[in-house]
């Protein structure tokens, strides 16, 4: 999700140490390697679809896994946020690796911020975003915009492990972010309150239902092409890339207005979409992002992707078979 700064520390601190004896007593035996194969990158899922921590898909109901609920301060941490929590897992990043640097790209990272609680971690951590580079420490809550140019180094020995929540946020979330912290703010009279462990106490959060259209909505797809469009390097071709994403818009809002999400409009949306790739292709090709990717790709993987579902549809409709840019910080 794009923000107005690279770094945002929330108003609220946590036990590491209790997070990290939480974590240990589940041992080694969960911990899974990165489904992107990054050297020196681990993860153990604590939110997935349907509960399954074999599943690594974006889409469907989200749940908690038998080893989140083996750890009660851990579901205590998630509730506090306020959010509907999407995807979430512990990523661990052992001594002298990284993440390397990237953008995240992809539907599923268009809507949703991600939280960052480090539990276990060193001060010579490098987390960069941006310009900005900052040291997240044990305890802390921060999100990031994963839309810019992102890299995490961990050049100490020992291994780094954050609780990492992906969200699309909701009420009391987004009244948290508006009292956090930039990161170059001062500290000085910034306030945040401690969530003390509940010896026992699991707590309930709630859990993304609905994640992945069944046919876009046109004002979701205005957000979305107002983003490329509004992001776009200055290039002479974006008049008309703009003019063609105006005409595609005006009529998906048409076909909405006539058949909604029904299925019996799915070839009608399908048709207008494979249209708009074919005439957008050319013309956008040579133009990229302000985060450095290719104006044309992010287009497919925020919009035309997840646009419609069904066998009409020119690309998967489903993010379980959309492994998405960006699913590593």
């Amino acid at each position: 999700m794009k923000l107005q700064v690279p770094f945002i520390q929330l108003p609220l601190t946590f036990d590491a140490a209790a997070l990290e004896a939480e974590i240990a007593a589940l041992g080694d035996g969960p911990w899974k390697p990165h489904p992107q194969g990054f050297a020196g990158n681990s993860m153990l899922p604590l939110v997935a679809a349907h509960g399954d921590p074999d599943n690594g898909a974006f889409a469907g109901p989200m749940r908690p896994t038998p080893e989140l609920l083996r750890c009660p301060y851990l579901t205590q941490v998630l509730a506090s946020l306020g959010a509907t929590v999407g995807r979430s897992r512990l990523m661990r990043l052992s001594g002298h690796a990284e993440v390397t640097r990237h953008a995240d790209q992809g539907y599923y990272w268009a809507e949703r911020v991600r939280v960052h609680i480090p539990v276990v971690t060193q001060p010579t951590v490098q987390f960069e975003c941006d310009r900005a580079v900052i040291n997240m420490a044990a305890g802390e809550c921060w999100i990031f915009d994963t839309w810019r140019q992102h890299r995490v180094l961990n050049d100490a020995v020992e291994s780094r492990v954050h609780l990492v929540v992906d969200t699309v946020g909701g009420g009391r979330f987004w009244e948290m972010v508006n009292r956090g912290r930039p990161h170059d703010a001062p500290r000085a009279g910034w306030q945040t309150v401690h969530i003390a462990p509940k010896a026992g106490d699991v707590a309930p959060f709630a859990c993304e239902r609905v994640n992945v259209p069944t046919v876009m909505s046109p004002w979701e797809l205005n957000d979305h092409l107002g983003l490329l469009l509004a992001d776009a390097v200055p290039h002479p071709n974006l008049p008309q890339v703009r003019q063609i994403a105006m005409r595609f818009s005006r009529q998906w809002q048409g076909l909405w207005f006539e058949f909604g999400d029904r299925e019996e409009g799915r070839a009608r949306y399908a048709a207008t979409l494979q249209r708009f790739i074919e005439d957008i292709r050319g013309p956008s090709q040579p133009m990229v992002l302000k985060n450095e990717l290719r104006w044309f790709n992010a287009l497919m993987t925020i919009v035309c992707k997840f646009a419609v579902a069904g066998e009409g549809a020119p690309m998967p409709a489903t993010a379980a078979r959309q492994r998405e840019v960006g699913d590593n910080a």
